[in-house]
């Protein structure tokens, strides 16, 4: 009888252990979420990116060629994580009533998701530029605007595009989703 009991007691003891190294592994696992994944526990309490709060660059790339690109850089200089959705709204030259140009249709569809943005970490776009024929636009810069979930622009801000040939020209452009990952190889 007394083996009974002790081995009634040492189960027992063993389950309430297993149970509580499991709760205690499921909390940690919750609690430590990576800012980068948007994870529940990860994104909770991160805003918007404002556009005063990140840095944004401009590269022309592949100038004079067939497909020539602007490689947009967004990072977030704040102290905090801010999140970015879908892509960027930019308008080409100094035109501020110009319509925003269209998302590119050979990029993939459902860019709405959210991209998390530690304190220095970086998104990238692109625009592709289209120049054919003698009725082109010309420009050394652009603006940008981040867009809500609901696909609203917010303020646009100036960028000015450095690289060997900054300017560039265009008939038609589109842009590409914020991706974590370069465009194009770049």
């Amino acid at each position: 009888m007394t083996t009974t009991h002790l081995s009634r007691r040492t189960a027992r003891s063993a389950a309430l252990a297993a149970v509580t190294t499991a709760l205690a592994l499921g909390l940690a696992a919750y609690g430590s979420g990576d800012a980068d994944a948007n994870g529940r526990g990860a994104t909770a309490g991160v805003q918007a990116c404002r556009g005063d709060e990140l840095m944004v660059t401009a590269v022309h790339r592949f100038a004079g060629q067939q497909g020539d690109h602007l490689l947009i850089t967004a990072s977030n200089a704040g102290a905090k994580p801010c999140w970015v959705t879908s892509y960027p709204a930019v308008k080409l030259g100094g035109d501020v009533d110009a319509a925003s140009l269209p998302h590119s249709t050979k990029d993939n569809p459902g860019g709405d998701r959210r991209i998390t943005l530690r304190a220095g970490g970086k998104v990238y776009s692109a625009v592709n530029l289209f120049d054919y024929g003698p009725n082109h636009h010309t420009a050394q810069s652009f603006a940008l605007a981040l867009r809500g979930t609901d696909g609203r622009e917010g303020p646009f801000y100036s960028v000015d595009a450095k690289g060997e040939r900054p300017r560039f020209s265009w008939n038609e452009a589109d842009v590409l989703n914020w991706n974590t990952e370069k465009p194009y190889d770049f």
